[in-house]
């Protein structure tokens, strides 16, 4: 028998058990990016990237297929590809062109995408004046989009298209479908082909969406327009670019819709055309829409006009950077949106934009800036950031637009050493402005808050430096002294003001003038329905009379025949007979 003593030793074996690695649910993506969260649930599916993968065909996909098509003749090409591929893009399925075996098929965003895809290599292939226009494609495609023209978008005025007040119909007469067309552009193609491409387009399924916006044409041919305007952008051709930047407005309204699938082609078609879009149309035809759309009710369109913002300024950087004194009070607006993913692609678009600045000097401190408008508490940061920086390039309007915000802003705080340093700032800045006109608009912005703090703060030191910054912005204005540009900048005040009165006082106007004309319209309606009211009442009392006449007629008919002893058919009504015999009691002999 064993015994233990005191220095007897035991070892204890500790079980542990391997941790068993979560089930992959096909979802997750390998990698950190694929852990889940604290809770045991997996992360939110993102959406893919903005690059869309290439749209395929599925009819001329191939060489042999492709010169079949080729060989046939003009009619039956523009045949196959309005009946056939265009209704397919549409939503509408042949219900035989698979063949009496193959059961029917009901459209999906693949099949009109694939549809999509051999209209393009047919346009490629034929050329975009015969397919686009002599074959009617682009103003099906036009009709679809923009059933009330392309200046009903965004609206052109007080009252007018789904967003009031918009300058679409500018943009539409510089580069609208029909500047594209010629005399002879459309060729065969008759007002009854167009009318029975409109009404195919509306036959693809009885369910209208998007009801409420004013949309009529189903949510497959919006789609499939939008996916053909995608598949004509994969060409890659200059030529394609006068017939599909003019709808990225219609895209871009599109991106408001009720329908996942609509919104996701509206998106990919919208980075299609910007894709394709030469760097020298984005001031004058693609940044006027995006920055009507940032106006839109909906927050889904705002927020990818902002996202098309930020590829435009990689696109197109030279353009951006001159448009930037318009471009940053726009998206600034935008920062302040209640939804959160306005704001965060609004940040996005500023740093976008601001990056496109050449000026050497103030490029690391555009984060700190961008940072301090978004942060209004963070401006001394960025003021802070600006003072260590040394002036040495020239300072133009682009980079004043991104400056002045800041340093009107540090100029209201109340403390008087953060002001001298945005007066310091201010100094060395307008000792390189590059011409008055660059400083002009920026003028009313600085000019007034420098003279607060020149007649206001108590200490003579920051006074003086305040002073000399007022100095030195005066003489980039082109004024003589500070009092001149003080007057100057009143002045343009005053006629901005008086310029905002007359504007309201025509708005009003309009305002009163439309009124007048719905209240005279009303008491025409009322008239009328008054007119119509006594019409119908004189005739039913036309009708009761009518009526009671003929009722007393009858009474009066009855009571005779209740009298006569000869009834309704010359019988009598004793021995029923036409004559009646001698032992009739109505015999008169």
């Amino acid at each position: 028998m064993a015994s233990i003593s005191a220095s007897a030793t035991h070892k204890v074996v500790k079980k542990t058990t391997a941790k068993i690695p979560p089930k992959s649910t096909g979802i997750l993506k390998s990698g950190a990016s694929a852990k889940l969260k604290s809770n045991g649930s997996a992360p939110p599916l993102q959406r893919r990237g903005s690059v869309a993968p290439k749209l395929k065909a599925s009819e001329l996909n191939h060489p042999d297929s492709l010169s079949t098509f080729l060989v046939l003749s003009e009619g039956e090409q523009k045949d196959r590809i309005v009946n056939e591929f265009l209704a397919h893009c549409f939503g509408e399925r042949a219900t035989f062109h698979e063949g009496i075996a193959k059961p029917h098929t009901a459209s999906t965003t693949q099949s009109r995408g694939a549809a999509a895809a051999d209209i393009a290599i047919a346009v490629k292939s034929l050329g975009p004046i015969v397919v686009l226009k002599r074959f009617g494609v682009l103003n099906e495609m036009e009709m679809t989009l923009l059933p009330q023209g392309i200046g009903a978008v965004f609206g052109n005025g007080p009252g007018k298209g789904n967003n009031p007040g918009g300058g679409m119909r500018k943009i539409a007469s510089t580069a609208s479908l029909a500047s594209v067309d010629s005399a002879n552009a459309v060729g065969n193609v008759s007002t009854s082909d167009l009318q029975s491409l409109s009404t195919m387009s509306l036959a693809g399924t009885s369910i209208v969406s998007d009801s409420k916006r004013g949309k009529v044409v189903p949510q497959n041919a919006r789609e499939g327009a939008l996916l053909l305007i995608r598949a004509l952008c994969e060409l890659g051709m200059n030529s394609m670019e006068p017939f599909v930047v003019p709808l990225l407005a219609a895209a871009m309204d599109e991106c408001g819709s009720s329908s996942s699938g609509v919104r996701e082609a509206a998106e990919d078609a919208a980075v299609s055309i910007i894709s394709l879009a030469n760097q020298l149309a984005m001031p004058l035809l693609v940044l006027p829409v995006l920055f009507e759309a940032l106006h839109s009710p909906e927050w889904r369109v705002k927020a990818c006009a902002l996202e098309r913002l930020c590829q435009v300024a990689g696109r197109a950087p030279s353009q951006t950077s001159q448009l930037l004194p318009r471009i940053i009070p726009i998206v600034t607006s935008q920062i302040w949106d209640t939804k959160p993913q306005v704001t965060k692609a609004a940040v996005a678009a500023m740093l976008a934009v601001c990056e496109t600045n050449d000026n050497p000097d103030i490029r690391p401190a555009i984060p700190a800036v961008v940072n301090a408008i978004s942060k209004p508490a963070d401006t001394y940061k960025a003021v802070e950031e600006l003072m260590a920086t040394t002036f040495v390039a020239t300072v133009d309007a682009s980079t004043l637009s991104i400056l002045c915000p800041i340093l009107s802003r540090g100029l209201k705080e109340k403390n008087a050493v953060r002001k001298r340093s945005c007066c310091v700032v201010i100094e060395n800045m307008s000792r390189l402005v590059d011409s008055p006109n660059a400083v002009a608009p920026f003028g009313p912005l600085l000019v007034p808050e420098l003279k607060k703090v020149v007649e206001n703060v108590q200490f003579e030191d920051i006074r003086d430096v305040a002073l000399s910054a007022l100095q030195a912005l005066t003489k980039a204005l082109g004024h003589a002294d500070i009092e001149a540009a003080v007057a100057a900048i009143m002045r343009e005040e005053a006629e901005k003001a008086e310029a905002e009165q007359r504007r309201i006082e025509e708005a009003l106007e309009d305002e009163r003038i439309r009124e007048e004309e719905n209240r005279k319209k009303e008491e025409e309606e009322r008239k009328q329905f008054k007119e119509a009211m006594e019409a119908q009442r004189l005739l039913d009392k036309m009708a009761l009379e009518e009526e009671e006449a003929r009722k007393q007629k009858e009474m009066l008919k009855k009571e005779q025949q209740m009298k006569s002893t000869k009834s309704a058919a010359g019988k009598c009504q004793g021995c029923g007979l036409k004559k009646c015999k001698k032992t009739c009691l109505f015999y008169s002999g």
